[in-house]
């Protein structure tokens, strides 16, 4: 029984920090990160969003304090992974109640290609380059944009591809 009399229960319990600065601290960083990350990231690598990808790092930093006990008690770090995954997932609750929040969280497509024409200012802003857009292409089973009517880019990071029989075949089933 020597192990629990060993264990600063004190300090392992008790919030070293006041629970409202937490809260506070938690949300500034959580929000200026996210504010961010959207103004400057629309390309994401994988299915992983911003969003995701910010909560995952942030709790684990959170997390990694509060269970190594180097910065904070138990109590902190618990409450500051509860402070992101709230503002997480009160964001996407305001996204979906308010059309206009929703249009900052996710941002409108970006097209890339359209009419026979690429949009080199949109390839540009984002750092796309025609080879990447020709992978999307090629994965699509096509190998020239002769065949695409669309391309672009979701706010979501994923590029869309809207090939020209898909547009005759849909005007057609609305015709019948």
């Amino acid at each position: 029984m020597a192990w629990l009399t060993d264990v600063d229960w004190k300090d392992l319990l008790v919030p070293h920090t006041a629970l409202l600065e937490i809260f506070l601290r938690g949300s500034l960083v959580y929000l200026c990160l996210y504010i961010l990350l959207r103004l400057v990231l629309r390309r994401q690598r994988g299915g992983v969003g911003v969003t995701d990808l910010l909560v995952i790092v942030l709790i684990a930093d959170a997390a990694q304090n509060a269970m190594a006990g180097q910065y904070t008690s138990l109590p902190d770090g618990l409450l500051l992974v509860a402070v992101i995954i709230g503002w997480a997932a009160f964001l996407d609750w305001l996204g979906y109640r308010f059309p206009l929040v929703q249009r900052f969280l996710s941002p409108p497509p970006l097209t890339l290609y359209s009419k026979g024409k690429l949009n080199r200012r949109a390839m540009r802003s984002e750092n796309i380059t025609f080879e990447e857009i020709m992978q999307e292409v090629r994965l699509q089973g096509m190998t020239s944009l002769e065949e695409v009517e669309l391309v672009a880019l979701e706010g979501d990071g994923q590029m869309s591809i809207i090939l020209k029989d898909q547009r005759a075949r849909r005007q057609g089933k609305d015709l019948a």
